[in-house]
């Protein structure tokens, strides 16, 4: 029998919106339950705070600062609408995982870092909201910091034994001391990175990151032995593992930069 296996997965930025009044407690509600209250304080300042401070915080303008100063709002005031993680979250990385024809058992072994939630899984309610971990709100400071010393021993106390794979970006990876958690459970980590090798794949990595989850969760570790889709191949060294993306996607990369003379 393969051993019990959990995948860390970034959140998106794109989500529904709409929910629920009610649903039950996520399964970190009660054991994040006062770190969650400070970021929501810390919030209720922002939204309030100077209107250049607000913009740079939440990283967005326009309507999305509208969208994101509205749904901030409804949080401070516990009045927002609530979806399972895997309905409100609908980037690319999300709609490669296709949480929807996944069974309740393997959403809830998604762990995804949130800078409103510190942690939720894919089964957990969550209201829309917009809070990157790379961030400073005061009095919290740096988002991740703020999360980092709640999240890791916690992780490791629900994972118990199983096997962590890892397909977070930087700014979310910063928020669990991932060098203690492997003294607790094993840890894989997933670089996604260019066909040469040279450096991380960016943007191309979302969709394949998102196919490499499903794969993880209905097929275990071994299944990245020997990956491939759309042109991205494996390369697994000990407890970490390299997804070399297509040539094609450098030369496309290349035809989009401006001719420099």
């Amino acid at each position: 029998m393969s051993p019990k296996l959990f995948v860390l997965v970034p959140p998106s930025e794109a989500k529904a919106t709409g929910g629920v009044r009610a649903a039950r407690p996520g399964a970190f509600e009660e054991a994040l339950h006062d770190a969650r209250e400070r970021t929501l304080d810390a919030l209720a300042l922002l939204i309030n705070a100077d209107p250049r401070t607000t913009e740079k915080a939440l990283r967005v303008r326009g309507p999305l600062l509208e969208r994101a100063l509205a749904a901030t709002e409804l949080l401070v005031e516990r009045r927002a609408l609530l979806f399972p993680a895997w309905r409100r979250y609908t980037g690319v990385v999300w709609s490669h995982l296709d949480p929807s024809s996944l069974a309740i058992g393997e959403r809830r072994r998604v762990l995804v870092p949130s800078g409103l939630y510190g942690v939720t899984t894919a089964a957990d309610p969550i209201a829309d909201y917009r809070l990157r971990m790379d961030v400073s709100i005061a009095p919290l400071g740096n988002v991740a910091a703020f999360w980092r010393p709640h999240l890791t021993p916690l992780i490791a106390a629900h994972v118990g034994r199983a096997i962590v794979v890892n397909l977070l970006p930087g700014q979310h990876a910063a928020a669990i001391d991932v060098a203690t958690l492997a003294k607790h459970c094993r840890v894989v980590d997933v670089d996604f990175v260019d066909a040469d090798g040279s450096g991380a794949a960016g943007h191309d990595a979302k969709a394949v990151k998102g196919v490499v989850a499903r794969r993880l969760l209905r097929q275990g570790l071994g299944s990245l032995d020997d990956f491939e889709w759309e042109g991205w191949r494996s390369e697994t060294v000990g407890d970490r593992v390299r997804l070399r993306a297509p040539r094609e996607s450098i030369k496309a990369r290349a035809q989009l930069r401006p001719d420099v003379g």
